[in-house]
């Protein structure tokens, strides 16, 4: 009796004729995938996506269409002072005015396009669309600012807030920006609170007047948040 000689069911993989063969002669990297690379991972790591194919699908649109792609300028840390946990944060509406503000007036469905490319909930900017009673075609910086109010306690930290979104001075800084288009912003959002004193916002624009005419026609945190100013609700 012969014992039967093992079968070795491992057999070698024979290469298919029709597979195409390529030699690292062959295979030529685009100079600029390095540095597109490098930089899409920079803007993830910074942004930090919930929803990284969506996000990644509307930065590379972006900027396959030279737009400003929906990128955070710094990592951010979680802000405890906001109303509600919404996921919209002070670095996310930084993102959007950079997209957004350039054009003043923008149609509702490009603000909700930009609202979900940074997943944010479809809820909670129809909150705000409702609280401003923005349809069709909005002004952007009124928008802006309702956003802005939904992280706040109060006017007074909704102001300081633009300011800090608005301004060209480096993180840190004074805050300061144009007075003109604060107080259109500060006189839009406290009409909508229908309880309002007119007289209040009076009394407190006609003290920072004297503050805006020193610094030629700029204002800043500091000079709404001053002890001597009268509140501004």
């Amino acid at each position: 009796f012969q014992p039967k000689k093992s079968v070795n069911m491992t057999r070698d993989k024979k290469e298919d004729p029709e597979d195409p063969y390529y030699c690292s002669e062959q295979i030529q990297i685009p100079p600029s995938l390095p540095d597109v690379l490098k930089q899409y991972t920079k803007s993830a790591i910074r942004t930090q996506p919930q929803d990284v194919l969506q996000w990644s699908a509307a930065y590379f649109r972006a900027m396959a269409n030279a737009e400003t792609p929906p990128v955070k300028e710094r990592l951010e840390m979680a802000v405890a002072t906001q109303k509600t946990d919404s996921g919209l944060t002070p670095g996310l509406l930084r993102v959007l005015n950079k997209q957004l503000g350039p054009k003043k007036q923008v149609e509702v469905d490009e603000i909700a396009e930009k609202w979900r490319a940074i997943n944010l909930p479809s809820e909670r900017l129809q909150e705000l669309l409702q609280v401003g009673d923005f349809t069709g075609k909005v002004e952007w910086l009124k928008f802006f600012s309702v956003a802005c109010s939904s992280l706040c306690g109060d006017l007074t930290d909704t102001m300081k807030l633009i300011c800090e979104q608005l301004t060209a001075d480096p993180e840190g800084g004074p805050a300061r920006m144009n007075f003109d288009t604060w107080k259109r912003l500060y006189l839009y959002l406290y009409s909508l609170n229908q309880e309002a004193d007119p007289e209040v916002a009076e009394a407190a624009l006609t003290h920072l007047a004297s503050d805006v005419e020193r610094q030629k026609g700029v204002i800043q945190p500091r000079n709404f948040l001053h002890q001597d100013c009268p509140p501004l609700q």
